[in-house]
This record gives C-alpha cells, sequence and structure tokens, in this order.
C-alpha cells in the first residue's frame, strides 16, 4: 500500500472520527504527496514519499520555532501537528547504526585513522548509504567527533 492510500484512509477514518485536526493535517500531507507525484509524473517510491514526510515535518518545525514566544496557540497546533506526521515518518537511524556505517565507509576506503582532510571523501561515500534514515546534520556531527 502506498503512502498516499494509507494517508488517505487515515484520514477518511480521522473524518469518521470528526477529528479536524488530525484530518486537516492528514490532508496537508496527502496534497504534498500528491503534488509530488504530480511534479514527477509517476507513481512515488518509498523513498521519495518518506522525503515528503520529512519535508513536512521539518516546515513544521520550522513554524512552531519561529513562532512568537507569546503565541502558545500556533506551537501547540505545531505540536499537534507534529505528532500525526511523525506517525507516517521512516524510522531514524540511531547513533550506534550511524558510526557502525561510517566504520563500513572507512574499511571501504581503506582509511585508519581518519583526517580532516578525508572529511569529504567520507561524507562523499557515506551520505548516499544513510540518505533518508539519518539526519544529515547528525551524521556531519559524529563524523566531525571522530576526526578529533
Amino acid at each position: 500500500m502506498s503512502k498516499i492510500d494509507e494517508v488517505r484512509a487515515q484520514m477518511v477514518a480521522a473524518m469518521k472520527n470528526k477529528d479536524k485536526e488530525r484530518k486537516d493535517t492528514l490532508s496537508m500531507l496527502l496534497a504534498a504527496l500528491k503534488n509530488k507525484a504530480i511534479d514527477k509524473r509517476s507513481d512515488l517510491t518509498e523513498a521519495e514519499e518518506n522525503e515528503v514526510v520529512k519535508k513536512e515535518i521539518k516546515q513544521t518545525q520550522e513554524t512552531m520555532d519561529l513562532a512568537p514566544a507569546d503565541r502558545e496557540d500556533i506551537k501547540e497546533e505545531c505540536r499537534k501537528r507534529l505528532a500525526v506526521l511523525k506517525e507516517f515518518a521512516p524510522e531514524e537511524m540511531t547513533e550506534e547504526q550511524i558510526r557502525a556505517e561510517i566504520d563500513g565507509v572507512l574499511k571501504d576506503l581503506g582509511i585508519e585513522q581518519p583526517t580532516a582532510k578525508d572529511k569529504g571523501k567520507i561524507m562523499k561515500e557515506l551520505m548516499p548509504r544513510v540518505k533518508g534514515r539519518a539526519d544529515g546534520a547528525v551524521v556531519n556531527r559524529i563524523v566531525g567527533e571522530l576526526l578529533k
């Protein structure tokens, strides 16, 4: 079952339960998924669907972070929206899994003592392996820690 079908089914259930906030969030996600499929002019792969979900989560998080301190209503709405969106997000890699992937890249590249000069080579090899499963900022931080 594609994510579009899954979101549509959840949206119907939310409408039946008269859960307007959940329905609105799912409607927004469904529109984003459909727009991406229209832009691509074919069905989305699972990775592309996950990319759309992550983008929606990131935008909602930014909205919450940029909301003025006195606008608790906006922040609360964003928290509820994030809870719904995270149900459809792919499972993120743990730091241990990322470190294991980095070790594999170092072995593949034949680097025993990585230095700051090696960071570009390591990241170039590593990012395609973890794309969609790990946050780039976290990966960058962990690689930076290894190079110290």
